[in-house]
Formats: C-alpha cells, structure tokens, sequence
C-alpha cells in the first residue's frame, strides 16, 4: 500500500494546504502587490469592490494552482534538495494524478472569477494559465526559468487594466517589464539558496548561468525595475512627490538587501527573497498616496 493511500482525509488536506503553499503567503503577495498596483494606476484609485474581489481571489487561486503544478513538475527532484523534500509530492503523501486535479480545480475556480470581468479580461487569461502551466517545467531546457515566472506573475498586471476597462498602453508595459525585471532578480536570489543542490541533479537557473556575477546582476535588474517603474509613474504624474518617496524606500531596501546577500549565504539569499514582500506594499503605498 503506497503511502497516500494509508492517510487519513484530514492529513490529506493537510497536504493540499501545503501543496497550495497557503502556509507559506509570499509567493501570493508578490503577485497581489503589482495586480494592486496596476488596478490602482488604471482606474486613477481604487476600483469597484465587484472587480476588485475577483482580481483578489484569481490571483490566491493562480498562484496555488502554480505551486500544484510546479510540484507535479518537480516531483522527481525535490526530494533531492534539503528545502523541498518534505513536500507532499516528494514524500508521497500526494500523488501526482492528485496534484493535477488540484491545479485542475484551482484553474476552474479561477476562472469563475472571471465571470465578473470584462470579456477582455478573458481573452487575457489565456496567457496567464499558458504561462502558469509552461513555467515549472522551463528549468530543464534553459536557464531563464525566472524570466518565465516573471512573465507568469507580471501577466496580472495587463489583466488588472482589462478589468478596469483601461487601454494596454505605454504605462501598462512599463509597468510588466519592471515587475518582470525585479521577479527575476529576488527569484535568482530564491534560487541561490538552491544552487548547489540544482548543480547536483542538473536543474538551470539564472543564479547558476549569472556565476561569480550573480549579486552585481540582482542588483542591475532591481535598479531596472526601479527605473521602469518610475517612468510609468511619470508618465501618469505620480512620480512627483509621493513616487519618488516609495521608489527612493524602495531602493534603500534593495542596498539593503545587498549587504545581506553579498556574501552568498544561502540562508540571508532566502531572508532576501522574502524581504520583497515590502517592496511591492511601498510602491503600493505610494501609487495610493499619489492618487489622493
């Protein structure tokens, strides 16, 4: 008898709670902060709460079914890297055919959100769920799988502007390429932490193509996403004072989180990661403020 099959239900949806990382809220913020960012911007303040709360629940449901389907991906090689090992798939508590039905279930639930929205915002999904779904398996044939979550993650950003009814302008793509940019950077610091394991079992990452350059590389794209960020809010006149407040908070974060991840302990690499959490609520902060 394999191990899921000899589980209690009450563990088994223990282990769905981990397998959707609900225990675990980071990955969700830094989405939730740029959705937030981008519906703020659109609508010039806050949305309807009839947008507002689908946009809310899409983005908890997307990024679940993403670790559903990333640990599916994974299921092989987790239980060879000491941070992964005990997730569900790795020990067996969870099969896979069960992890696909999660993602399954948890794309459907997402998608109900959308009967909220505006057509367009339909349309847009389609490149979230390809996005979502291609991502967990790119670190096998490149090493730019951060580069394809940051796509996956900054995808909501166009989606929030469809739902507001906002055209996909100049500040909209501005925006998805700051936020792609600073994905990449603290999820290359996420990857260090894994980077000696990844070398073992042959797994790519940009923390292992950028080499001895890593930190310089993390700290070019976060002054890119600065950048990026800041000539969209200046392009909607939310730059000055307020803006340039945040994104100076912002950069002050990022040096930072520098001093901490120069040396490359894994562990401070990892502290850093989720330390990002705070830069997507000061941006958030300043968009608000801006907009009063």
């Amino acid at each position: 008898m394999s191990v899921a099959q000899q589980i209690t239900w009450r563990e088994r949806l223990e282990a769905y709670y981990y397998l959707c990382r609900f225990d675990k809220p980071i990955g969700t913020e830094l989405v939730f902060w740029p959705t937030m960012w981008a519906l703020w911007i659109a609508n010039k303040g806050m949305p309807e709460i009839g947008i507002l709360i689908p946009m809310i629940l899409g983005t908890i449901f997307m990024r679940a079914a993403g670790c559903a389907i990333n640990d599916f991906a994974d299921r092989k090689v987790d239980g060879a890297v000491e941070r992964t090992k005990n997730r569900p798939l790795a020990t067996g508590i969870i099969s896979a055919k069960e992890a696909i039905y999660v993602f399954l279930f948890l794309v459907a639930a997402s998608a109900c959100m959308l009967f909220f929205l505006p057509i367009e915002t339909f349309y847009c999904s389609f490149g979230a769920l390809f996005l979502a779904f291609i991502y967990p398996f790119m670190k096998r044939y490149t090493h730019l799988p951060q580069v394809f979550l940051g796509a996956a993650f900054s995808w909501s950003i166009p989606m929030a502007y469809t739902a507001v009814g906002a055209e996909l302008g100049l500040t909209c793509w501005l925006l998805y390429l700051g936020n792609l940019a600073w994905t990449v950077a603290y999820d290359t610091q996420y990857a260090i932490t894994d980077r000696e394991y990844d070398l073992k079992i042959g797994v790519k990452s940009t923390a292992i193509l950028f080499g001895k350059y890593d930190i310089e590389i993390i700290s070019l794209l976060q002054l890119l996403s600065i950048i990026l960020i800041g000539t969209a809010l200046y392009i909607e006149n939310l730059l000055i004072p307020f803006g340039v407040i945040a994104l100076l908070c912002v950069a002050a974060d990022f040096i930072y989180q520098w001093t901490k991840t120069k040396d490359r302990d894994p562990q401070l690499c990892f502290w850093a990661f989720r330390h990002n959490r705070w830069v997507g609520l000061i941006i958030f902060i300043g968009i608000v403020v801006a907009l009063q």
